[in-house]
Order: C-alpha cells, then sequence, then structure tokens
C-alpha cells in the first residue's frame, strides 16, 4: 500500500500547489 500513499500524497501536494 506504499505506492498507493505516495500516489495520494502527490496528488495533495499538487492539488495544495495548485489551489496556491
Amino acid at each position: 500500500m506504499y505506492l498507493l500513499d505516495s500516489l495520494f500524497l502527490m496528488i495533495s501536494m499538487f492539488l495544495l500547489i495548485v489551489c496556491v
């Protein structure tokens, strides 16, 4: 499940940057 968590984290960071 490490890959899934990593992917989720990447998406979260990307959305955070896009929102800002």
